[in-house]
């Protein structure tokens, strides 16, 4: 765990800081921002840039500002090809164009040529750096090759074979080169299992589904004709992994995305990202108010009915948020298609029905219960009073997982997130006409009697 008193007392101890996990190191910049140059200087470069592929993109950029001319020139030379188009992405674009200026001719080449690919696409993770090696080399050659022009471990795993074009025609694990004789071809090796690939213009959801199937730590990146291009590691897919999640989760919440941490972002960002959502959902609500002030009449007549208003809508609300979960979900993971929208349908109207009619019933009970052993008096028609609440909560729920289940469809036909069906979204519609369903039943049994 993180000592305020031991960093203050080992600031400048190098030994100390690299002995740090990387986590620790994140929290320890992201609490002392203003040291953020000296820490990133006593850190080996591993570390160093461990550390900064994590940060927070506004610490990132505090620090690239900061750093000296010399060392920032070194270290974005030194970032991995997709952790520097990570950043430089984001940027506005006169500090991008000042940035690139820092870069040797060829990490600036395979910079350019990375940004030039759509966002969020396979391109931008991509690593240029492989090995790759001819049908016709010997064992020998291949390990000779690795050992003079691999500098980066972490991509010594497979050995792709292209021919003479440099398109893909397999992979190897460089376990089978270790185990058998140098003199031998690589030909031999080869078992014609072609493994997945991935198109330099896969989106990342796409990329994450096909490591999702694939025991592999990395995949080749190829073009439209098969020519081997980079591969993409699994750490990276992990990552977007972990952003795509915590976006979801702030789209479901009802809220833009924040992309940084709670506590490092500035209260007007922060207040700015939320109320927009907001005001958009209280408008929606308002409707509520107007859908009342037009039964207000009947609310009047039988006050009684305005107790049961919040357990009727918000079961309906609950619902529907149960049912855009899973839609959602079972979106994300494939399980279910656009041209799935009228099995799901059936199967959610069957569901709200019979979980309209569980709720409905538990309704009734409690009106029974309540009303004979003397805890409130439902007046001389609390049957009828409760076969209402009975019916309402059947049509409300029901509504409310229909609507639930098919917003996401809808959002996705137009081109949207379906995280963006939040559960506030779902809650608000459901909550109109949620209303309007308990208000017409009501008029409809007890019109003549109560109203």
């Amino acid at each position: 765990m993180f000592n305020e008193n031991e960093y203050k007392n080992n600031f400048l101890n190098r030994n100390y800081l690299n002995s740090l996990t990387i986590s620790l190191l994140v929290k320890l910049i992201h609490d002392h921002t203003d040291d953020i140059v000296n820490i990133f200087n006593l850190l080996n470069d591993c570390k160093a840039r461990s550390v900064f592929r994590v940060l927070d993109f506004p610490i990132k950029k505090i620090f690239i500002e900061k750093i000296h001319s010399i060392k920032r020139k070194e270290f974005l030379n030194n970032l991995s090809v997709d952790d520097r188009v990570s950043f430089l992405e984001d940027l506005p674009k006169d500090f991008l164009k000042y940035l690139i200026k820092y870069l040797n001719p060829e990490e600036k080449k395979k910079t350019l040529i990375s940004l030039g690919y759509p966002e969020n696409s396979v391109g931008r993770l991509m690593v240029p750096y492989h090995i790759e090696a001819k049908k016709n080399w010997t064992v020998k050659k291949v390990l000779d090759s690795i050992r003079k022009e691999i500098k980066n471990s972490n991509i010594i795993e497979i050995i792709y074979i292209i021919d003479n074009y440099g398109k893909l025609i397999d992979d190897i694990k460089i376990g089978k080169f270790l185990l058998v004789d140098p003199n031998t071809k690589v030909y031999e090796l080869m078992d014609g299992k072609y493994t997945d690939v991935l198109k330099v213009t896969d989106t990342e959801e796409e990329a994450t589904k096909i490591f999702y199937m694939n025991n592999r730590t990395s995949l080749p990146v190829v073009d439209d004709q098969n020519y081997l291009l980079g591969i993409v590691t699994i750490d990276d897919i992990l990552w977007i992994f972990n952003e795509n999640y915590r976006e979801d989760l702030q789209k479901m919440g009802g809220m833009e995305v924040i992309n940084q941490s709670y506590l490092n972002i500035s209260l007007y960002k922060l207040i700015k990202k939320r109320a927009r959502w907001l005001i958009l959902l209280f408008i929606g609500e308002m409707l509520t108010t107007t859908v009342m002030q037009e039964f207000s009449t009947f609310i009047e007549k039988a006050i009684i009915l305005s107790l049961f208003i919040p357990l009727v809508v918000s079961s309906g609300g609950n619902s529907g948020s149960q049912a855009s979960s899973l839609i959602i979900q079972a979106m994300a993971l494939e399980e279910i298609k656009m041209k799935d929208w009228w099995i799901v349908m059936r199967r959610e109207i069957i569901c709200g029905f019979f979980l309209g009619v569980i709720l409905g019933f538990t309704g009734f009970l409690r009106i029974i219960i309540w009303h004979n052993m003397k805890l409130f008096n439902y007046g001389y028609h609390w049957i009828l009073i409760g076969i209402t609440i009975f019916l309402s909560l059947i049509g409300v729920v029901s509504w409310g997982t229909f609507s639930g289940s098919m917003l996401p469809f809808i959002i996705k036909k137009f081109g949207g997130d379906p995280a963006s069906s939040s559960a506030p979204f779902v809650a608000t519609l459901v909550d109109v006409i949620g209303l309007i369903i308990y208000f017409s039943i009501s008029y409809f049994i007890l019109h003549g009697i109560l109203l």
